[in-house]
């Protein structure tokens, strides 16, 4: 355990896969700059390595903290995840070693959005086809099989900050919405909820996924829900590449029951820009093939990078947790005077009486105190008198079920 907090000069900041440079500038601004920058991601073994005098570490979707790589990360305060998703990290270890974990989930919505709403254009229209085709020296100038989006409808399946930004543009072009999710949601405009996913399918001339990855969405869509969406109608993915069986999906196409699709996701990626993307989907003209980059746009990672490296910079300067993904919630105003101290303890009783009355015995003043907690830890911030504060971290550090005690300034 730390016994005080480091200098911020000594503060080991590591970010990988290119985030976008303006979280340097964040980091810089609020006194850190012992900042190490890749434009890669780094293999497990190789992040093992690495990661052992890291403090804080950024990553994006191609790095994967495992169990393993955090059991090695014994100076991690925290983890940020410079993109929507974080199933690339694991929670629950990273929980209970005391590491909350950040993300930046408002921050693409509108790229993607857009990507997906052109791509529904494109499919309705059957530009991918004809597009394959022109390259190939073809001319086939025809209306059939070319429809305007004005008028048709748009399944949106999952009406979270994304599902919902892209019913509000689909309806700007004209497009009926309905939408289906597990929960009751407040429509945006004059979006309709559907009662069940086989209800919109057979509705829906365009099907747009945008769900989490979580055991209920994995192959969501295979076989028979390919069967039940409306004859002649595309199929779009941008959320997760888990939601849907390929081959399933590939039968599809080849049946013509669904003239059109696009891909931005799959079950699996290349780890590496110089790797080979193989997949069932590469033979169908119909089919827009894009690298998991419906929120790679600038505007989109520029934001990114600007929130998590906030996030960052308010955990590591007050002990701020709010938003973090795996963590119980807390944010204490700061008070001038006082000596800030964290305490992570396994959510068992006691703790919080145990830490009052040692305090208590020791004649300490608690100026500030807040603690949450989850199903797993408890997380406490305190401000103390500045000349207390060494006595209290070591009163704190001997609480039973304790995971991570420190002076913070």
């Amino acid at each position: 355990m730390k016994q005080l907090s480091l200098n911020k000069n000594k503060i080991h900041f590591l970010l990988l896969e290119g985030v976008h440079k303006n979280a340097i500038d964040v980091l810089t601004s609020n006194g850190y700059t012992n900042i190490e920058y890749l434009r890669t991601g780094l293999e497990e073994d190789a992040l093992i390595e690495k990661i052992r005098d890291v403090h804080f570490v950024g990553i994006r979707s191609r790095t994967q903290i495992t169990e393993r790589v955090l059991q090695a990360a014994n100076k991690l305060n925290a983890i940020g995840c410079f993109c929507i998703g974080t199933n690339q990290v694991n929670l629950r270890a990273a929980m209970v070693k005391g590491i909350p974990v950040f993300n930046a989930p408002y921050s693409n919505t509108r790229s993607v959005a857009e990507l997906v709403l052109a791509e529904a254009i494109l499919l309705l229209r059957g530009i991918p086809e004809k597009n394959a085709l022109v390259h190939r020296g073809g001319w086939t100038k025809s209306a059939e099989g070319s429809f305007e989006a004005r008028g048709k409808t748009l399944g949106i399946v999952g009406y979270g900050n994304i599902g919902s930004q892209l019913s509000v543009l689909a309806e700007s072009l004209g497009m009926h919405v309905i939408y289906y999710d597990v929960i009751t949601k407040l429509p945006m405009g004059n979006a309709k909820q559907i009662g069940t996913l086989d209800e919109l399918l057979a509705q829906a001339d365009a099907v747009s996924l945008h769900v989490p990855d979580i055991a209920s969405t994995r192959e969501m869509m295979g076989d028979q829900q390919f069967e039940k969406m409306k004859s002649g109608s595309v199929f779009i993915n941008a959320a997760r590449g888990t939601c849907v069986d390929i081959g399933a999906l590939a039968a599809a196409l080849e049946s013509k029951h669904i003239v059109g699709a696009a891909i931005d996701v799959f079950p699996k990626e290349p780890k590496a820009n110089d790797e080979e993307f193989t997949s069932a989907l590469r033979k169908f003209d119909n089919v827009i093939l894009t690298p998991h980059i419906g929120g790679s746009t600038l505007e989109a990672q520029a934001n990114i990078g600007l929130e998590v490296a906030e996030k960052f910079t308010r955990y590591s300067d007050t002990g701020s947790t709010l938003s973090a993904v795996n963590f119980p919630e807390v944010a204490v105003p700061l008070l001038a005077g006082k000596h800030r101290l964290l305490h992570i303890h396994k959510n068992i009783p006691g703790v919080l009486s145990a830490i009052n009355r040692i305090f208590a015995e020791n004649a300490i003043n608690i100026s500030a105190q807040s603690l949450m907690t989850n199903d797993a830890i408890g997380y406490l911030v305190m401000d103390v008198d500045a000349d207390y504060s060494t006595v209290a971290l070591q009163t704190l550090q001997e609480i039973d079920g304790t995971i991570r005690a420190r002076v913070l300034y």
